[in-house]
């Protein structure tokens, strides 16, 4: 399976994925760790993806979800979007109806 074929099936295989520099224990980046804690705040369950450990997964990630930044938050195969709108829809109360369609 090349890297493109590994994202998509990550992101259709995992409700809730966010791919982001760093790890959810350890982000290395602003923006990320912004996403991990609204996530937190949440109490979900997600699979990360550190980007930083082959620069390839960005490039094949970019391309696949034709979104230029990290981190990238998918759910239920769908991109929700970077940090700026994650904390949009946090703000607004949006993403709690889209996360929770995640366990639907």
């Amino acid at each position: 399976m090349d890297l493109k074929e590994q994202i998509v099936d990550d992101i259709s295989s995992n409700s809730i994925i966010l791919y982001m520099k760093g790890t959810k224990e350890m982000p290395q980046c602003g923006f990320s760790n912004n996403v991990v804690q609204i996530l937190n705040h949440y109490g979900i369950d997600y699979k990360d993806v550190n980007v930083l450990t082959d620069p390839n997964i960005r490039i094949k990630l970019s391309e696949h979800s034709g979104w230029p930044t990290i981190p990238q938050l998918f759910v239920k195969g769908e991109l929700v979007g970077g940090a700026d709108i994650t904390n949009e829809l946090h703000q607004n109360g949006q993403l709690l109806d889209i996360l929770d369609k995640a366990n639907s």
